[in-house]
């Protein structure tokens, strides 16, 4: 007889997504088991060994600023740290940190089995069961089988993976790991859409190869700038990247192996990130381009391997070989693997409300690569709202989800059950309307009182918050009442590049010159000076923090007030008061795709693809409104 475990919630997978919702679900009080392939590869990154990046960073932001671990898992990794952006206005900058693969995963391995009420469990999870339309459990490939209120699959690019270099197809869900095929027909037969899609990843190099005379040397940032609001420092040594081009000898080689590619031969027929495409995708894309600059990434402190960030291929081992000896800094490569494709399931987000539990299924929530994203940072967003709200429910309280103007991780989710995807999402600022609300540096304002309500935010997070907090407003305080005279300040102004005064102005007015900063203040009053001398912790961060909000107070007032005339729309509940296919005054496609998404909200129906204002309008009417 199969033996049998009980909990509050399972979660299959233990990736970045997997991980975040079992912390979040066991920190909630949820009984809760990590069920994992491997235990030695929990949050592995499977691509590049970093964390952030373009919008990524803030995600991660808010991850920690909700309580996730992913900020101080990157923090306590760290081998290269950059604020990216800095050029462009502060909603703009983000985050972005080079990791020790191996560290990173004993971090998150160690956090994971010292968290309470979490339980570990290495085998694989082969069938989702449900009775009556309620999720029960799942049963593994040993014959175990674990009862539960909530289950979240998490299962990356695992389900059905099948990887490809050339024309050799060999199934797995990573290089050197099995793929998990029977678990996704399980979950098909519930009603639940399953889609293809494609991902890849670069050849990976011997340092002891390399000519590193021949590059450029990419060096990192060592300020006051972190991933979580709690970490007090990046412990590990601080290490070197490298740039360099292909050039036009390599785009020969590379365009002799494009009829054996994968990508070009027929062999695959799911649809990659159009964002981060293959090196052989770039030469088709853009065939006038005479060079593609990559970037040379240590894998961590103890290791000679390096990855090749922009070489991402599924070409030949030979071809891959042969055209990156043509770079003069890699001709005498030798490397520890190639690159190759990988294409796996994925499901339907459009069939998940915005707590990421499936309408089909009661009780079955979906977070990470397989609701169609990419990327460890989306992958962790979603598993951590997947997580709350699993253990919420398990303990019967009202559900948690996060709205577009709220954060990053809010725009993900609304985009992936409201718009679906075609192709894997991954996210970017200009997905964002409300930007300039959702900086890296205000993610804590954002979401930590949240966490406190939830139980994730410790003593130490909470006071270093209200710090913070504190700070910030003692900051804006003296600027606001703080007046500089002319004949004090101009010469400062002068040397800044800054017109003169005539008379006197208060410092908050001062700093929304685009010439001038805190920083340069503090220089230049001593009260200023002494003042922010005096705050008990963070002093950087506040200083930031306090100098944005002043700076760009006028956007920041602009924007939520947009936000705000959204929110009257999100306060329409329209799910199940209508039947879209007998309303003839909408458009055909709108009637279709409102009857597809059975939207909660006259805000979501109005951000979904194909409905028109002339739709919405149509439904107020219906309303009485």
């Amino acid at each position: 007889m199969d033996a049998k475990f009980l909990y509050d919630v399972i979660v299959v997978g233990a990736g970045h997504a997997g991980s975040e919702a079992a912390a979040a679900a066991a920190r909630m009080g949820a009984r809760t088991c990590l069920i994992t392939m491997d235990m030695n590869k929990i949050a592995q990154m499977s691509c590049n060994p970093a964390i952030g990046g373009i919008a990524k960073g803030q995600i991660v932001r808010e991850i920690d600023a909700l309580g996730g671990l992913t900020g101080l898992v990157t923090d306590a990794t760290a081998i290269q740290f950059r604020m990216l952006n800095r050029s462009k206005g502060p909603a703009m900058w983000s985050p972005r940190a080079q990791c020790d693969r191996t560290r990173f995963i004993r971090e998150w391995r160690r956090r994971l089995e010292n968290t309470d009420n979490l339980h570990i469990w290495q085998d694989e999870a082969t069938e989702l069961l449900a009775e009556g339309g309620q999720v029960c459990g799942v049963r593994t490939m040993w014959g175990v089988e674990f009862r539960a209120r909530a289950v979240v699959i998490t299962a990356g690019t695992f389900l059905n993976g099948l990887m490809h270099i050339g024309r050799r197809k060999v199934a797995g869900g990573r290089c050197a790991e099995p793929a998990a095929t029977q678990l996704s027909e399980s979950i098909v037969q519930f009603g639940i859409r399953r889609g293809r899609m494609k991902t890849g990843t670069p050849v990976r190099i011997d340092a002891r190869s390399v000519h590193f005379e021949d590059m450029e040397e990419q060096p990192g940032e060592n300020d006051f700038h972190r991933f979580s609001y709690v970490s007090p420092t990046r412990p590990l040594p601080q290490l070197r990247c490298w740039t360099c081009n292909t050039n036009a000898e390599v785009h020969e080689v590379l365009r002799r192996g494009l009829p054996d590619s994968p990508l070009y031969n027929g062999q695959i027929h799911s649809i990659g990130p159009r964002y981060c495409p293959s090196i052989e995708t770039k030469l088709v894309t853009f065939p006038d381009r005479t060079q593609h600059p990559l970037f040379l990434e240590p894998e961590g402190v103890d290791t000679n391997e390096l990855y090749l960030n922009g070489f991402s291929s599924s070409l030949p081992i030979d071809i891959q070989l042969e055209a990156l000896k043509q770079i003069p800094c890699f001709r005498d490569l030798v490397v520890y693997r190639p690159g190759y494709a990988i294409e796996y399931d994925f499901f339907d987000p459009t069939q998940l409300r915005h707590t990421l539990e499936s309408k089909m299924l009661d009780g079955l929530f979906l977070a990470g690569q397989v609701n169609g994203t990419t990327g460890y940072e989306e992958a962790a967003g979603q598993g951590l709202v997947a997580g709350i709200n699993a253990a919420l429910k398990c303990g019967g309280s009202a559900s948690f989800s996060l709205q577009r103007d709220e954060a990053y991780v809010g725009v993900l989710i609304d985009d992936l059950v409201t718009k679906g995807v075609d192709e894997p999402y991954r996210m970017f600022t200009s997905r964002a309307e409300y930007r300039i609300l959702l900086r890296q540096d205000n993610a804590d304002i954002r979401l930590t009182p949240y966490a406190e309500r939830l139980g994730l935010a410790d003593a130490t997070r909470s006071r270093l918050f209200a710090e913070k907090q504190e700070a910030v407003a003692s900051i804006q305080e003296f600027c606001r009442n703080f007046s500089a005279k002319a004949e004090r300040i101009n010469l400062y102004l002068t040397q800044w590049g800054s017109a003169p005064l005539h008379g006197s102005m208060r410092l908050a007015d001062l700093v929304s010159r685009p010439e001038v900063t805190l920083a340069r203040l503090e220089e230049a009053v001593p009260a200023l000076r002494e003042r922010i001398s005096v705050l008990p912790s963070q002093r950087d961060e506040a200083v930031e923090a306090a100098e944005i909000e002043m700076k760009y107070a006028g956007y920041i007032a602009r924007e939520r007030q947009l936000a705000e005339k959204m929110h009257r729309l999100e306060a329409i509940p329209i799910k199940g008061r209508f039947r879209y296919e007998e309303i003839t005054q909408i458009s055909t496609e709108g009637r279709q795709k409102l009857a597809a998404i059975d939207p909660e909200t006259l805000g979501q129906a109005a951000r979904i693809p194909g409905v028109s204002p002339s739709d919405i309008s149509v439904l107020l009417v219906l309303l009485g409104r």
